[in-house]
């Protein structure tokens, strides 16, 4: 039985024009979703009643919303990096199972690619000179430098190589070579990956995500809105948010993300397991990131997840196909991917995808959206039926 006192449902999912967008403002890119995932749905704007978003704005979600000509009722800007907007598409569910929204729009655009290119602002990582980071700062700890370092503390705890953080990369440009839409598509190979010019060790440049434009909308609706929406309905069945450090010295285990609790609270919530699973879109900045979430969301044991990825399993033909429009890795990364993570899943869902649809009509799948440096993870499970 649903977790939920009155059940919800995605009834639309768009993306904004993505990639390389020099044109538009952020601003744009989110009316652009917010229209398109309103038609996708075939419902009109005055069914909206609630609102999210984050990453835009002093007042988020107050000027995007009137930006976009919307009066909520119901709120949210919960900010906590990437894994974002798994946790307000979390909050939001629970929002409309109560009672205090009927149809609430979730609504991402940046153009952190166009903004770089432009020289508004710099693609700087090093986060927080105040509060606990300054610890930290002074030292130079990037962004990028703190996914390294658990890496290699994986690569050192459980024989990890190289090669299987690797295999992560070309089985994401794979699923990006049959996705028109994805901003790099052309195959590649372990001993590409391995070659690049380094990042940060371990990472070379195709370890890294990429750097894009772009925006999309999703739309949660009570289950009543159902019977007049334009496409199958994809069901929320259960949801888990965790928090768990700040900085590195807060963080008990680098082995270990914060997936591991939303995971399992989400699939206990759901009723079901990793093994009920035919999709996974996962948070992908870095390679590392997919390898660790399959294991702590419970697809393979801890320390098995090198292995789990080799062979071409999460790839187009795999068990377990992830990050199936090719991932932050290929498809686009525009500072904040989560919301692109829900898009994608319900797509593939409905059998939507196009050219990149999975095989074999996939009916349940998992989205999980980590933020930070591993330090907070969203996690929702969905079912066409």
């Amino acid at each position: 039985m649903s977790a939920f006192s009155r059940k919800v449902a995605i009834a639309g999912v768009s993306l904004s024009d993505c990639g390389r967008v020099d044109g538009p403002t952020p601003y744009t890119l989110h009316a652009q979703a917010a229209r398109r995932a309103l038609a996708d749905s075939g419902l009109d704007r005055s069914a909206v009643d609630g609102f999210a978003s984050a990453g835009l704005g002093a007042l988020a979600p107050v000027e995007v919303a009137g930006y976009l000509g919307l009066k909520p009722r119901w709120v949210d800007s919960t900010s906590v990096g990437g894994a974002t907007w798994e946790v307000l598409a979390a909050h939001a569910a629970d929002a409309i199972a109560a009672g205090h929204a009927n149809a609430v729009l979730l609504v991402y655009g940046s153009t952190a690619r166009a903004d770089i290119k432009a020289r508004r602002r710099t693609a700087g990582l090093s986060l927080g000179a105040r509060g606990p980071l300054q610890f930290e700062a002074p030292y130079g700890h990037t962004l990028i430098a703190k996914y390294a370092m658990a890496a290699r503390r994986h690569m050192h705890e459980y024989g990890t190589t190289l090669e299987q953080l690797a295999s992560v990369a070309v089985q994401a440009r794979a699923h990006a070579a049959r996705n028109p839409d994805a901003m790099f598509r052309e195959p590649i190979t372990v001993d590409d990956v391995l070659s690049g010019p380094m990042i940060a060790d371990p990472f070379t440049k195709l370890h890294c995500c990429v750097r894009s434009d772009g925006g999309c909308a999703v739309l949660l609706v009570a289950e009543e809105y159902v019977a007049d929406t334009a496409k199958e309905p994809v069901w929320v069945l259960g949801t888990g948010e965790y928090v768990s450090h700040a900085t590195m010295d807060g963080w008990d285990d680098f082995t270990v993300s914060p997936a591991a609790v939303s995971g399992r609270l989400a699939f206990a919530r759901a009723g079901l397991t990793p093994s009920d699973m035919d999709i996974a879109e996962i948070y992908d900045a870095f390679t590392y990131m997919t390898l660790v979430t399959l294991e702590d969301l419970g697809f393979c044991a801890k320390g098995e997840g090198g292995a789990f990825v080799e062979e071409g399993r999460i790839g187009p033909a795999g068990e377990l196909p992830v990050n199936t429009d090719g991932g932050g890795l290929s498809a686009c990364h525009p500072g904040m991917r989560g919301l692109f993570l829900l898009v994608e899943a319900v797509r593939q869902l409905r059998g939507e995808a196009g050219a990149h649809q999975v095989r074999g009509e996939p009916r349940m799948g998992v989205v999980s959206g980590t933020g930070g440096w591993f330090c907070s993870a969203g996690t929702v499970i969905l079912s066409r039926a």
